[in-house]
């Protein structure tokens, strides 16, 4: 398989999902995760450094990892991993220095908003484009109805 293969078949499988708020989930809990191994004099808030400080932010992983993964019960897993974030606040370094806690947030906000049957945007200059090509063909249908001595379409119509 080529790059440009893998490239496509990646892009397609990526818009299917909601990719941005697994990936930033995942990250988030990794931050923490990550923080929880400061070394004492810069740890701010050392909380619950039993169990609770390293089981909130793993399952904040394994959330954006299902979401990224099993997108159909997308729902429930951001909302798991909302409340997962937050409880990062009490149970490590404030939340991974806060910066864990915020990606954890916008994630799981990202992956509950998702809608999973919206048509994928176009560009503008596609849009542009679009509208162009269809008042083309509608002017070109006009020239053709006058030409055949057929009445305008829009005649007759209030405008």
């Amino acid at each position: 398989m080529t790059f440009t293969q893998w490239r496509d078949r990646f892009h397609g499988w990526r818009g299917h999902r909601p990719f941005a708020g697994g990936v930033l989930l995942v990250l988030g809990g990794a931050e923490i995760l990550v923080t929880m191994k400061a070394p004492l004099p810069v740890i701010l808030h050392v909380g619950m450094q039993g169990l609770a400080g390293y089981l909130l932010p793993t399952l904040m992983v394994l959330c954006g990892l299902l979401i990224l993964f099993n997108p159909t019960q997308r729902l429930f897993y951001s909302i798991i991993a909302i409340m997962l974030s937050l409880g990062t606040w009490l149970t490590s370094n404030i939340g991974g220095f806060v910066i864990g806690l915020l990606m954890g947030a916008v994630g799981s906000c990202l992956a509950f908003g998702w809608v999973p049957d919206q048509e994928p945007r176009q560009s503008r200059r596609r849009q542009r484009e679009q509208k162009q090509t269809e008042r083309t063909e509608r002017t070109e249908r006009t020239v053709q109805t006058v030409h055949k001595g057929g009445h305008l379409p829009e005649t007759g119509r209030p405008a």
